[in-house]
Order: C-alpha cells, then structure tokens, then sequence
C-alpha cells in the first residue's frame, strides 16, 4: 500500500514531535513524514528538491507565516495538498479560500488527523485522471465555513434554511442537520449577502426557503414581532418576525406570488 508523503512544517520541536507520533498510529490511509521543517523558508528550500503529498502546515510562525506558505506552494508546478495545524480556528475561512484539505486545530487528536487523511487521499485519487476543462469541479459549490463547537465545518450556502441566535451561540438549521457555531449572527449575516433575509434581531432565514406568513402567537415569550411568523418549508418550523422586518417578508413572498 502506497503511504502519503508528508511533510510537517512548525516552529515548534513539541508540535512536531506530537504530529509524527500520530501519524505513525494513522492507518487506510497510512503516512510516513518525509522531511520537517521549522519555518516557511525551511519548507520552501525542502520542497525544491523532495516531494511530499501532503503539508501539515502551522500558521503563526516567523518570518512567511503558513497562509503566506499555502499561497505560494498553491502556485507551484506539482503543489502538496495542505491541512493546516493551529492553535486558533480564526483563520479556517482564509485557509478554506485558499483550497486547504482540512483546518485541525491543537492539540490534534488522532481521528481528526486520520479524518484529515482520508480527505488528502481522496483528493489526490481525483486529481489522478485527466479531467476536461469543461466540466467544473463539484467542490465550486459556494459553501460556508463555520466552527461547530470547535470543529470547522464547510456547509453548501445552499443547504442553509436558517441561523438562529440563542443567548451565547448562533443555531444553522439545514434540512439534515443543527449546527452551533460559534460565530456571530451579524459576521454570518455579512459572510451570506443577499442569500438570507433578516426577519427578527435574532434569525436569519434563507430567501427560497420562505413558504407562509401567518399570525401566530409568540412561542418565546418575546412578542415584538406581533404574532407573525413564517413557515420554513424544509422542516415546516415556525419563525417569529418582527414588525420592523414585516414589509420586506411580504415583499418577499409577493414577489414570488405565495
């Protein structure tokens, strides 16, 4: 069986250390370090003349730090697939922009890492046959990057039906899944332009999920939206909105002559 190449670049000698020893505990796919490196220009100079499938990469270290890194090693001939390994998820949305595998933050545990494997593995079996230029990648799906309790996660912009703000934590509903991120409702609201419509201070709801308006009593005890709500059709879930918010749901929903 053919292991993945990797390379670990980190300033640090312990994070070094700690990922060589999980990947020597990971296995379908299995890994062996080809080189380390302790800095950006380490790595640069080892990839002139050694090859590595896969870039365990740091992101906040001296000098090129690893997004600096990531951009130029996306820009070489034959470049390695990257997972960034850090300490902070605050960059996992510019490292997903730059077409990174995975974002594992510290202290990484095995699974997560094996996870982050598979991924690599499945990327480079794609990248293998010859693909015409016509046809676009499935990947190009916009999609949103989030921290769910502390796990990055990449949702289709397009699976979103909702976001929910409740006391310290943001709820994105889709119609599979619950997720609760750490983000804020106004960051989100942001990221998401013109695909969400804002119908209360505290919910976001997506434009083509929207399917009724009707009077409904408050079911949280907050009565500002004046009983009306709307129906998200996916999950048939009610949601309140408030009477500054009204007009634009009902121009909305004419416009789309419900």
């Amino acid at each position: 069986m053919t292991r993945l190449k990797v390379l670990i670049v980190d300033d640090e000698d312990l994070a070094r250390l700690r990922l060589r020893s999980l990947l020597a505990d990971c296995a379908s796919p299995a890994a062996e370090v080809a080189g380390e490196a302790g800095s950006a220009a380490e790595a640069l100079h080892w990839l002139a003349g050694n090859y590595a499938d896969l870039v365990l990469l740091d992101i906040n270290m001296p000098g090129l730090d690893g997004l600096q890194l990531a951009e130029r090693l996306r820009a070489s001939p034959r470049p390695p697939r990257i997972v960034f390994v850090t300490a902070h998820a605050t960059h996992a949305l510019k490292a997903f922009e730059i077409d990174a595998v995975d974002y594992l933050t510290k202290p990484v545990r095995r699974a997560r890492l094996q996870e982050a494997l598979v991924r690599v593995e499945q990327r480079l079996d794609r990248a293998a046959p010859a693909v015409p230029a016509k046809k676009a990648p499935p990947t190009e799906q916009p999609v949103l990057v989030v921290s769910d309790r502390g796990r990055v996660q990449r949702v289709p912009v397009a699976d979103i039906l909702y976001l929910k703000a409740e006391l310290k934590y943001v709820t994105l509903r889709t119609p599979a899944h619950a997720y609760v991120l750490d983000d804020s409702l106004s960051d989100l609201e942001q990221r998401l332009g013109d695909v969400m419509l804002r119908i209360h201070r505290n919910a976001l709801v997506a434009r083509t999920a929207v399917t009724k308006l009707e009077r409904r009593a408050p079911t949280d005890g907050d009565g500002d939206g004046e009983g009306w709500a709307v129906q998200v059709g996916a999950t048939q879930e009610w949601l309140q909105v408030s009477r500054r918010q009204l007009t634009q749901v009902r121009e909305l929903l004419a416009e789309d002559g419900v």
